[in-house]
């Protein structure tokens, strides 16, 4: 296979490159879809939006490079390497749905990124992350709404938000 830049390949095809690198990316955001359930793009977009932070912010906390965390995003790598990055990064998707983040109170969510960033989590078969402040957060759902009405909610948050669907599933389902 010919040596291709961003716009000649050594084969003297104008956009050659462009066409390989565009293959790449899909591939790669198809084993994101794989192995994380949906583009880790869209994943860091939502925690971004969540907690009204920059990108750079969020790497920061994560423990991850901005660089590094850009091209996961875009698809121009397939994996986060580091397994504490990914804890981290489900502790913050977790820590959304307390409530007082939820509610978009800035101090609680200052905290609650700082106590992900501090955190040293260990990932193995036997642990999830945050295990405790989801059963916090499945209780609390359960409070404020009927058991029909998570699961209404949860069909309706399926195709754009399908880890808060789960939770709110699993609410409703009193798991």
């Amino acid at each position: 296979m010919a040596k291709c830049s961003r716009t000649v390949c050594a084969s003297g095809v104008r956009g050659l490159g462009l066409v390989e690198d565009h293959k790449i990316v899909q591939r790669n955001i198809a084993l994101q879809r794989e192995w994380y359930g949906e583009p880790l793009g869209d994943r860091v977009r939502r925690l971004v939006v969540a907690f009204d932070v920059s990108q750079a912010f969020l790497a920061e906390v994560l423990g991850i490079s901005a660089p590094m965390l850009s091209q996961v995003m875009s698809g121009r790598r397939a994996k986060i390497g580091n397994p504490v990055v990914l804890a981290r990064m489900i502790m913050l998707e977790r820590k959304i749905l307390v409530p007082e983040v939820a509610a978009g109170n800035r101090d609680a969510m200052l905290a609650a990124m700082e106590d992900v960033r501090d955190s040293r989590p260990t990932v193995g078969r036997d642990n999830i992350p945050v295990i405790n402040e989801d059963r916090r957060v499945l209780a609390y759902l359960r409070d404020v709404a009927e058991d029909e009405d998570l699961g209404e909610a949860a069909k309706r948050l399926d195709d754009d938000f399908p880890a808060i669907a789960d939770l709110l599933r699993r609410a409703g389902n009193g798991s």
